[in-house]
């Protein structure tokens, strides 16, 4: 695959997909949690969502919207549905989209999951239910399994999503290995945002040619993809989408580990900061544009200090954000 292709979705057998392919083909390469644009009023912003998103595709970036870093649980359902419509009906092809969509509620899920479908996104990413800490794998089960038989379309690809230090609700291989043998057109893959590369690879050993891995910071990226995994879904994507998809791209290349070590050095240095006023903080420095810096309670912005510092950062690295801003 070149270096300028867009993300794809790959069948069964491993080819590239064509962009005129059915529902069944699966998505891989580099995608981003998108972040979520607010008004004073923290209304949601759908305008600037919008622009943001087609900059990330020109990046030959999928959109995983309704992510972590999207602070998608602090966004109602109707909001999520309304701009998951908002941006297909702005001309975004849902076949590179990979909505969240796990909820608390079994009827949210099942909702937001359904509307995914309806309106053709390639997969969606499902947190487990998260209240409830120390549920057996049995619950769990019951869980995915009702939402899956609810929603009830073939098309359906779930994305399990692995984020124990935030969830402290784990997928383990013991559930993947159940779930794929009850729904295995349905349950596709996952997102590992462990931290913890021996898990990562674990599952990547158990289930290699049946499930799809995707790393949940482009700092595991050469390494999923050296072991058989199909990409990552990292926050930093939302402002260094083309440079991570380059190393995915060019995992192969003999200057695949130079640039791992490169967004490596960009990776750790935004982790010095609050994740996601840090990237909110880099979009409205580049698009020109002050009001991306707003967070929803009970989130905050950087301190003035915190964004001259993260300001030092990018500078000393001579970043920026081709394309941006985008009208």
């Amino acid at each position: 695959m070149s270096e300028t292709a867009a993300p794809v979705r790959e069948g069964s057998r491993g080819r590239t997909a064509a962009a005129g392919d059915g529902p069944a083909r699966r998505i891989v390469g580099v995608l981003s949690p998108v972040v979520t644009p607010f008004k004073p009023d923290l209304s949601v912003d759908a305008d600037r969502l919008v622009r943001h998103c087609r900059w990330l595709v020109s990046q030959n970036c999928g959109l995983a919207v309704f992510g972590t870093n999207s602070e998608a649980n602090s966004l109602s359902l109707e909001e999520r549905l309304a701009l998951l419509d908002a941006l297909i009906e702005a001309g975004i092809d849902p076949r590179v989209m990979m909505p969240g969509t796990g909820c608390c509620a079994i009827t949210d899920s099942v909702r937001l999951t359904a509307h995914a479908v309806k309106r053709g996104c390639a997969g969606v990413l499902m947190l487990p239910p998260f209240y409830y800490k120390g549920v057996s794998d049995d619950g769990l089960f019951r869980n995915f399994a009702e939402i899956i038989e609810r929603v009830g379309d073939a098309r359906l690809r779930v994305y399990l999503y692995h984020i124990p230090p935030v969830s402290q609700v784990p997928i383990t291989l013991g559930l993947i290995e159940r779930l794929l043998k009850a729904y295995p057109d349905t349950v596709a893959g996952l997102k590992d945002s462990s931290g913890d590369w021996s898990n990562t690879e674990a599952v990547l050993k158990a289930f290699r040619g049946v499930f799809d891995v995707f790393a949940g910071s482009e700092a595991f990226l050469l390494a999923n993809m050296r072991n058989g995994g199909k990409g990552c879904i990292s926050a930093t994507a939302n402002i260094n989408p083309a440079a991570i998809h380059g190393l995915y791209a060019r995992w192969r290349d003999a200057d695949a580990d130079e640039r791992q070590a490169t967004l490596n050095d960009l990776r750790f240095a935004m982790q010095k900061f609050p994740m996601i006023p840090a990237l909110k903080h880099t979009v409205a420095r580049f698009a020109g544009e002050a009001a991306w810096q707003t967070v929803r309670p009970p989130l905050a912005p950087l301190t003035r200090e915190q964004a001259e510092a993260l300001d030092r950062e990018l500078d000393k690295r001579g970043f920026a954000m081709p394309g941006w801003p985008v009208r």
